[in-house]
């Protein structure tokens, strides 16, 4: 909690105390009218009550909550705390003895002296009590606080890893398939040497950016559908369909590319036609992202994909798009169908 926040917390408290002592005071003078003179009373209350509160409380405040009942040590504490408000009701009764002298604490005799200095201390454990309370809701809001940063920071990390993913069998296989166009078609090989390039580039440099513009992922995801076309001589392998204006629209890098990857890599089957679908449809208030693959029943497959898995991939959009977007994923008859709605502001 911020220190101007505990400050105010701090001046609230002593001002609703100062102002319910206040109100005793009123009620037992019947509203200040008694012949009691104000400079009397305000002699008495600053020795009785203010000086056995005060120092009871930031005792308790930074001594007591941070060594005892933080760690849990209750004896200590209680034995603490009652310490803490006999001394400064010990405290409290020399500054009535030296304002109004001795017989102020002792004109009853010694059961007069310990009432007096009984109710002294009952004053301070009250606000020592009170002290705790409030250093321990500043406490518990300072670690709930802690623990959203350090979850913040670890969603950030696996968006760094997302963002830094990159399929090393892709990578593998792209590689090898430029190699073997090097002498068969020199021409081709180039370009698709160009296309793993761009790829690279992007990775490197456009995903460094919270949002990109959305035309710059569909190039990527187009570069990377055709390299992984050239694994297969079945040009209706993959069939990749846009709808909408692409102008002004942005989002996150890279986070339509892991539903794809993911696509490929459980695609056993490359012969048949459109064994992977994947459609953008864009308007001016959403994006919805369509992917969908075929696979072998006989091959194992899991609702949640290997690799990155879908829940690392859940969190990022959860991240991104609070309560802005909606993710189906549907494994029934041999297709796996995942269907994302991003809703920008």
């Amino acid at each position: 909690m911020k220190k101007s926040v505990v400050y105010i917390v701090h001046t609230a408290f002593w001002v609703l105390y100062f102002l319910l002592l206040l109100l005793i005071i009123a009620a037992a003078t019947k509203g200040f009218s008694s012949n009691i003179p104000f400079g009397y009373i305000a002699k008495v209350g600053f020795s009785f009550v203010v000086i056995p509160s005060v120092i009871t409380f930031y005792l308790c405040y930074f001594y007591l909550f941070t060594k005892y009942i933080k760690t849990k040590k209750i004896v200590s504490s209680l034995v603490y705390a009652i310490l803490f408000s006999v001394g400064s009701a010990l405290v409290g009764g020399l500054f009535l003895s030296l304002l109004f002298g001795l017989d102020m604490m002792f004109k009853g005799g010694i059961s007069s002296f310990l009432a007096q200095l009984f109710s002294m201390v009952l004053i301070g454990l009250l606000a020592g009590v009170m002290s705790i309370i409030i250093n321990g809701f500043i406490t518990w809001y300072d670690e709930i606080k802690l623990k959203e940063e350090l979850i913040i920071k670890n969603h950030q990390i696996e968006l760094a890893l997302v963002k830094a993913q990159l399929d090393p069998h892709f990578l593998f296989n792209t590689i090898n398939n430029i190699d073997a166009l090097i002498l068969k078609d020199p021409k081709i090989a180039s370009e698709y040497l160009n296309k793993l390039s761009d790829i690279l580039r992007f990775m490197l440099f456009e995903t460094k950016a919270q949002r990109i513009d959305l035309s710059k992922e569909i190039e990527y995801i187009e570069k990377y559908i055709a390299l992984q076309k050239t694994r297969t001589a079945n040009e209706s392998f993959v069939h990749f369909t846009l709808n909408g204006n692409l102008s002004n629209q942005v989002i996150p890098p890279m986070l339509l590319i892991s539903f794809i990857e993911n696509a490929f890599k459980h695609t056993a089957n490359k012969k048949i036609e459109n064994a992977i679908t994947i459609s953008l449809n864009i308007d001016d208030k959403t994006i919805v992202f369509e992917c969908e693959n075929k696979y072998n029943p006989k091959n194992k497959i899991q609702i949640e994909h290997s690799g990155i898995g879908n829940n690392l991939i859940r969190k990022r959009i959860e991240l991104l798009y609070p309560q802005k977007h909606n993710l189906s994923i549907i494994n029934l008859n041999n297709s796996y169908r995942v269907t994302l709605t991003l809703i920008n502001d």
